[in-house]
C-alpha cells in the first residue's frame, strides 16, 4: 500500500474555519474538504463517529490501520474521523496522533449538523461520495475490543461477495443490548422479515452505491441525526432491496451502559425513528411474511464476553415511580384488554412483577399504532412507553439471570418468534383509528 501521510496543524486548521449554519449544507467543512481532496481517491473508507473518546479512540484507529495493512495490502484505503467537537478531552489530537504513528492515510474533521453519530455517518459519506470509494466501514469509537480481523469481516463481504449492506454479528454478555434484546431485533424480525441480529449493532459495511444513496436521503436534520442513525441504516438497506448480510466479528467490548441509568434518551430516539419508519415503509412491512434468514460471513469466535452487573431495582422503580402519573396516559393508548392484563402484573408488586412478551409486545404494537394515529404529541407516545420498556428488561433480565449467554440467547429468539406470531394483531390495530385517540 502506498501511505501518504497527510500533515496538518489539527488546532490551526479548527480554529481558522468558522462554523457556518447547517441547514442545506454538506456536512464537510471547507478544512475537510481540502484535506480529503489531498487523499485523491480511496477504494476503500472506515469512517469512526467519535464525541469525547480520547481513551479508546487511539486503540481503534491502531487496530484499524492494522487491519487494512492485513487484509487489504495495495488498496488505496483512508480513515476518516468524524468528530461531533469533542471539548472534554483530545480526541481528535489522539486520533490524529495514532494516524501519523500507524503512517496511514487519514483525516481528522468536525462534522456539520445537529449533535449525534447520525450527523457523524452523513459526514462519513459524503466523503466517500468525494474519494470515490467502493466500500465504507462504520466502526464506534469506544470499541474496547476490535481487532484487525474486523477490518477484513467488515469490508470483504462488500468487495469480496458483492453485497450492499453489511451488520454486525457479535459475542454479548446476556444484558448487554437491552434495545436490541427487547425491541430491535423482535420488530425487525417480525416487520420486515428479516433476521439481522444486531439492526443498531454500531459497525457496519455498506457499498458506495448505497452510502451515496443514503447520503441524498432528507432526513439529517431529524432524530436520525442522533441515536437513531443505525435502525434508519438497516431499515432503509431492508426497503431499498440492498443485498444483506451478516459478519461474525466476535466479542463486542465497548463501554457498558446500565440501561437504568442512561439509555432512555437513546431508546426515545430509536423507538421514535423506528415508529416514523413504519408509516414511511407501511405498504412495505405489511406484504413482509414469515421472517428470513440472511446470508453470514466469517466463522463465529470462541472468545466469551465479560459479565457486568445491572441494576434491576432501578429498572423497576422507573415503572413503579411513574403509575400515578402515567396510568391514565397508558390507558389512553392501550386497548381496554390489553390496559387490563397490564395493570394485573402492576398489581402484584416489584418482587414478583413480570412482563411476559405476549404482553409487551401488544404494548409496542398499540404505541406503534397511538404514534401513527395521533396528528399531535406523536413524542408524548414514547416517552411515557420508557418506563414499560424498562420493566420489559428488568422482566428479560429476572427470567435470564442463571442462565448462560447460549440459553439467553435462546430466550432472545424465542420472544422473537412470539412478536413474529403476533404480527397480524399489529396489522389490526395499525388500521384501527381508535387506537390511541383520546
Amino acid at each position: 500500500m502506498i501511505i501518504i501521510l497527510v500533515k496538518i496543524d489539527w488546532h490551526s486548521a479548527v480554529e481558522k474555519e468558522e462554523l457556518p449554519l447547517h441547514n442545506g449544507c454538506t456536512p464537510l467543512r471547507a478544512i475537510t474538504t481540502e484535506l480529503i481532496s489531498r487523499i485523491g481517491k480511496a477504494d476503500l473508507l472506515i469512517g469512526i463517529p467519535s464525541f469525547n473518546n480520547g481513551k479508546t479512540i487511539g486503540y481503534v484507529v491502531r487496530q484499524v490501520a492494522a487491519g487494512l495493512k492485513e487484509h487489504f495490502p495495495g488498496v488505496p484505503a483512508a480513515v476518516l474521523i468524524a468528530d461531533g467537537g469533542s471539548t472534554m478531552d483530545d480526541s481528535r489530537e489522539v486520533a490524529l496522533a495514532a494516524l501519523k504513528e500507524t503512517g496511514t492515510h487519514g483525516v481528522v474533521g468536525i462534522y456539520r449538523g445537529l449533535p449525534g453519530k447520525g450527523s457523524a455517518v452523513r459526514m462519513i459519506f459524503a466523503a466517500a461520495e468525494q474519494l470515490g470509494t467502493g466500500a465504507v466501514a462504520l466502526m464506534d469509537a469506544d470499541l474496547r475490543s476490535i481487532t484487525p480481523l474486523w477490518v477484513e469481516r467488515l469490508l470483504a463481504p462488500v468487495i469480496r461477495g458483492g453485497y450492499d449492506f453489511v451488520a454486525p454479528l457479535y459475542n454479548r454478555y446476556k444484558y448487554d443490548g437491552t434495545i436490541t434484546n427487547n425491541v430491535t431485533y423482535n420488530m425487525i424480525r417480525c416487520l420486515y422479515g428479516k433476521q439481522i441480529r444486531q439492526p443498531i449493532g454500531g459497525e457496519f459495511a455498506f457499498s458506495g452505491k448505497l452510502a451515496s444513496d443514503l447520503a441524498g436521503e432528507k432526513v439529517w436534520e431529524s432524530d436520525v441525526a442522533r441515536f437513531g442513525i443505525d435502525i434508519w441504516l438497516t431499515v432503509k438497506a431492508i426497503t431499498r432491496k440492498a443485498r444483506l448480510c451478516q459478519t461474525h466479528l466476535g466479542v463486542k467490548v465497548h463501554d457498558p451502559k446500565d440501561p437504568a441509568a442512561s439509555l432512555e434518551p437513546m431508546f426515545r430516539q430509536v423507538v421514535g425513528t423506528l415508529f416514523r419508519l413504519m408509516e414511511e415503509t407501511e405498504s412495505a412491512w405489511k406484504c413482509a411474511s414469515e421472517s428470513q434468514t440472511v446470508d453470514t460471513w466469517g466463522e463465529s469466535g470462541k472468545e466469551e464476553p465479560e459479565p457486568f452487573p445491572i441494576n434491576r431495582d432501578r429498572l423497576l422503580e422507573h415503572l413503579f415511580l411513574s403509575i400515578h402519573t402515567l396510568k391514565g396516559a397508558w390507558a389512553s393508548i392501550l386497548t381496554k384488554e390489553t390496559f387490563s392484563e397490564l395493570e394485573i402484573h402492576l398489581s402484584m408488586g416489584k418482587q414478583v412483577f413480570l412482563l411476559p412478551t405476549s404482553l409487551w409486545a401488544k404494548i409496542l404494537f398499540e404505541f406503534a399504532a397511538a404514534y401513527h394515529h395521533r396528528n399531535v404529541a406523536k413524542t408524548q407516545v414514547i416517552e411515557v412507553l420508557s418506563p414499560l420498556y424498562f420493566a420489559r428488561v428488568a422482566a428479560f433480565i429476572k427470567r435470564v439471570e442463571a442462565y448462560s449467554n447460549e440459553d439467553a440467547e435462546k430466550v432472545v429468539e424465542e420472544q422473537a418468534r412470539i412478536f413474529e406470531l403476533h404480527k397480524p394483531y399489529l396489522a389490526r390495530v395499525w388500521d384501527d383509528s381508535s387506537i390511541g385517540c383520546e
